[in-house]
């Protein structure tokens, strides 16, 4: 007699596998997947009996944490990623897309919304408004280096300089905002949770590529066993809808 497994019990054995020895598995990665991991963490430490110990950071400050050669057991970091590759301080034949997310545009709560249909639309409200709020790309913050490269493509890079106010982190832009010291807001949709604003929408494609975070396992783990695993869930696909609501699209 021949039997099949649903879904969720080959997903339950796989973590099994992995699960004679409980470890605690490092991991570093940027501020826009934060929420994700944070709300994915509790469900693969109750199914695997692993923990994670997670730190987050930008994404420029992530990547060379890896590139040093920090000992986190799974990287996760954005593309281009020669760097992190030729460092050899990540297992390659691991690299494992994970999700990807949009910079979006945002209003201070009750004010009216722009529109940012079409590039065009994007470049008149950018210089119709009075001041701008957006992540640091110097500082290394990823939503920060994409908004910087989407002034370039729209041509008005230099005409924005004097309206622009750089935040630490999407936090900080989406503070500014909320507080009325700028007039719109920039950073990834998934770090767009403050009260006192509200979303308008994922800048055009055309003018804004979606960036993509990448998980590894690291060269030095301690625990590579618990990081395949941990690589494993956060690629799943019973994890999609955790992306989704947390304004991501799964990798997968």
């Amino acid at each position: 007699m021949k039997y099949i497994l649903a879904p969720a019990v080959i997903a339950l054995t796989v973590f099994h596998a992995y699960d004679a020895r409980a470890d605690e598995v490092t991991l570093v990665a940027p501020g826009g997947i934060r929420d994700p991991i944070q709300r994915m963490i509790p469900d693969f430490e109750r199914k695997t009996g692993h923990t994670v110990k997670a730190t987050f950071g930008s994404g420029g400050g992530t990547k060379q944490q890896v590139v040093r050669g920090e000992p986190f057991d799974v990287p996760i970091v954005q593309p281009p990623l020669r760097e992190v590759l030729a460092s050899g301080n990540v297992i390659a034949s691991t690299e494992t897309p994970l999700a990807t997310v949009t910079v979006a545009v945002a209003v201070r709560k009750g004010a009216a919304k722009p529109d940012i249909s079409t590039p065009e639309a994007v470049r008149q409200m950018l210089l119709a408004a009075r001041t701008v709020s957006y992540p640091d790309g110097a500082r290394g913050a990823a939503a920060g280096v994409s908004f910087d490269a989407t002034l370039t493509k729209l041509g008005i890079a230099e005409q924005m300089q004097s309206k622009i106010r750089r935040a630490q982190g999407g936090a900080g832009a989406m503070a500014f905002l909320a507080k009325g010291e700028v007039e719109i807001g920039l950073t990834f949709l998934s770090e767009i949770h403050d009260p006192g604003v509200e979303v308008v929408g994922p800048l055009p494609r055309e003018i804004s590529t979606p960036t993509s975070l990448v998980g590894f396992v690291s060269s030095h783990a301690k625990a590579p066993e618990a990081a395949k695993a941990l690589l494993m869930y956060l690629s799943s696909p019973e994890v999609a809808e955790v992306y989704k609501a947390l304004g991501m699209q799964s990798g997968r």
